[in-house]
């Protein structure tokens, strides 16, 4: 496997090796060693499936708050996807900005994704179906998430309509606006600094 940092610490492109003859490829996806060399976790405790029947369907931006951050390896396995990440580790030099990469069915890419990142994606085909291996378990007490088209962000979603909108959670902007939620989640913040606008990361 080929493993290509991203311009977010920590996070990663991982690219398989096949093996090719006239029946067809095999492939690494995972390796504890491999993994560990490159100081990533490599402990899952769960696996997920998306299924998503149409072309721009958008799902995110999630992530679980402490003591739950939860680490990803996803890739996709039908159709292709939009991955995107945002880093909303407070202590980090790339606080708020994010990075995308196109996973898809052919490209068999796969993006690694630390503890203290929020996640979504847009689907850019029809029926697209996408596989997490998550680091922590799944815990619907800490999950949260971030506003797919929050302006603090600029991210740049290929299609610029998604699909179903109604059916994404109403989550707040970073930079403090709030959508319909409870007062008990109006008086929640992220940690650190206010998000500045970032620059958009590079895409794959």
């Amino acid at each position: 496997m080929r493993f290509q940092p991203t311009p977010l610490a920590g996070a990663y492109v991982i690219e398989p090796e096949p093996s090719e003859d006239e029946r067809g490829a095999f492939m690494r996806t995972f390796c504890r060693e491999e993994f560990g060399v490159q100081g990533l976790i490599a402990e899952f405790v769960q696996c997920n499936v998306s299924y998503n029947l149409h072309k721009a369907t958008l799902r995110g931006l999630h992530y679980q708050k402490p003591p739950h951050e939860e680490g990803k390896l996803v890739r996709c396995t039908a159709g292709a996807i939009f991955d995107v990440i945002v880093d909303i580790r407070p202590d980090s030099q790339t606080y708020c900005r994010w990075f995308a990469a196109e996973l898809t069915q052919q490209n068999r890419l796969a993006l690694y994704i630390p503890p203290g990142f929020a996640h979504g994606f847009q689907t850019l085909v029809d029926h697209s179906e996408v596989f997490y291996q998550m680091t922590e378990y799944y815990r619907p007490q800490s999950g949260a998430g971030l506003r797919w088209n929050d302006p603090a962000f600029g991210i740049q979603w290929p299609l610029p309509n998604p699909s179903s909108p109604g059916a994404m959670p109403n989550w707040r902007n970073c930079n403090g606006e709030w959508g319909a939620q409870s007062a008990a989640d109006r008086r929640e913040r992220l940690p650190g600094p206010p998000c500045a606008a970032p620059s958009a990361c590079a895409r794959i």
